[in-house]
């Protein structure tokens, strides 16, 4: 018999309740359903274009308190089931070198930051589905070692939005969502009902399953195996309303997939069919509770990522604004 964590689910378990299974077929046309291709110019911002100076006017009006909630994990340096590739956090100057006043104290940093350890966001350019990029471009043509040259972070530049929580487990008075448990498009439209707030477009979305939550009262378990997140299904409604941004807690994914063949369907579906980046490992516990005690669930979310030309995103620190 395997070990595995305290709070690790069983994958195989029925309890997980991430159907209903997809076939690779089916999932083809949700693609081409959803699909935001030739739309818009510069198309290596996708779904960001929709995010005019009148979005940015209309989300500052979400600022009433002037509450700051930032929504990063710490730099993740410790491995463990949940964060195979620690990030790397090393000093380079104690200021013990003898030099003129003021003597200075450095740091490294570096992560392989697209995983589960770091809050990160995915450009266009990290995601093909059958070989191809967001607008139908061969990534073998465009991605190389030295990097991206269509749909790299520095070319989306910073957002400024309306950004909306789905917050799960305080719609459904539990405290997190279990791994492998799926979010379909009436869970949608039933959280929007229930938190009194309507997704629009150009706005952030970001669901929160309760995973950091889960993690401290019952310990790390590998998210790669069972998290919860999007059902497939759920793809079109967030198309039909128009976003720019989605993101979780998790990676979005709900898993195990269910999509046969693909292991990040709602991956393919937002970044690579609808041009919409996403946000991955927030912590969006504080924002639970800031909206909770708010009684809102809207604010103005700020997401500025590094500009790093050619990359195939960044980590960052998203913050909102209530």
């Amino acid at each position: 018999m395997t070990s595995k964590s305290a709070g690790a689910p069983d994958p195989g378990s029925a309890a997980t309740g991430n159907g209903p299974a997809v076939s690779r077929r089916e999932f083809d046309l949700l693609f081409e359903a959803v699909r935001t291709w030739g739309r818009w110019d510069p198309a290596d911002r996708g779904a960001w274009n929709r995010v005019t100076a009148d979005h940015v006017r209309r989300a500052t009006a979400a600022v009433r308190s002037g509450t700051v909630v930032p929504l990063a994990l710490p730099w993740n340096t410790r491995p463990g089931p949940d964060n195979r590739k620690p990030a790397v956090h090393h000093m380079t100057d104690l200021g013990d070198v003898e030099s003129p006043e003021p003597s200075t104290h450095k740091d490294f940093i570096a992560a392989d930051y697209h995983g589960k350890g770091i809050t990160h966001l995915d450009a266009l350019c990290h995601i093909a589905y059958r070989g191809q990029l967001y607008g139908g471009r061969a990534a073998g043509d465009v991605v190389d070692t030295a990097g991206a040259r269509f749909g790299a972070v520095s070319a989306l530049g910073p957002l400024v939005t309306r950004g909306v929580l789905l917050d799960l487990p305080a719609v459904l008075g539990i405290g997190w969502l279990e791994p492998g448990q799926a979010v379909h498009a009436p869970d949608i439209t039933a959280a929007e009902q229930a938190l009194d707030v309507t997704i629009g477009e150009g706005d952030a979305v970001l669901l929160r399953s309760g995973q950091v939550r889960r993690r401290m009262a019952l310990g790390a378990w590998d998210p790669d195996m069972a998290s919860a997140g999007f059902h497939v299904d759920a793809l079109p409604l967030l198309a039909e309303r128009g976003i720019a941004l989605l993101g979780g807690d998790g990676d979005s994914d709900v898993r195990p997939s269910p999509v046969e063949g693909v292991h990040s369907p709602v991956h393919a579906l937002a970044v690579a069919a609808m041009g919409v980046p996403l946000l991955d490992n927030l912590d969006l516990e504080a924002l639970s509770a800031a909206t909770a005690e708010a009684g809102r669930y809207e604010f103005l979310l700020v997401v500025a990522p590094l500009n790093v030309p050619g990359g195939t995103g960044s980590p960052v620190t998203p913050v909102a604004v209530l």
